[in-house]
């Protein structure tokens, strides 16, 4: 049947166990902030989290910018950014630009899980190339980026 088998599909269930391997990773990283490692072991810090964390700039970012680059409302992303900001991973600063803005970056904390995070996704793809063989996965990156910048 094609809903089953269309592209869209085999993408989103390749995401969500590529991220939920990513999650599992980060848990038994023992450089990782053992807070966020048990966050992450207890499945609280889940994918949303993590698609935030993809958008958020070193130097920091508004709210606004970052719920259109995460394709989110801003209610949802300032609903994330809230449980971010409970667990240490971000704050909210003001902006040097513009006094009534504020700026979420990264605590020392979340730089940490960032570094985790980090090693964590390239130990999937090391184990996604070692899975499909480095020509295929070399095509399916390269597939994948050109659809994606594609119009």
């Amino acid at each position: 049947m094609w809903r089953l088998g269309h592209l869209g599909r085999h993408l989103g269930r390749a995401l969500q166990r590529f991220d939920a391997r990513v999650l599992d990773l980060m848990t038994a990283d023992v450089d990782a902030p053992l807070a966020l490692s048990n966050l992450a072991a207890r499945r609280q810090i889940g994918a949303a989290h993590i698609h935030v964390m993809r958008h958020l700039p070193l130097a920091g970012e508004r709210l606004t910018v970052l719920a259109q680059r995460a394709d989110m409302s801003k209610q949802a992303m300032g609903d994330l950014l809230d449980q971010c900001v409970a667990w240490g991973l971000v704050e909210r600063k003001a902006d040097p630009h513009d006094r009534r803005a504020r700026r979420v970056v990264f605590t020392h904390l979340g730089r940490q899980w960032l570094d985790a995070f980090g090693r964590a996704v390239a130990q999937a793809e090391q184990e996604f190339r070692a899975l499909v063989g480095q020509d295929v996965a070399t095509v399916v990156v390269l597939g994948l980026e050109a659809y994606a910048e594609g119009e």
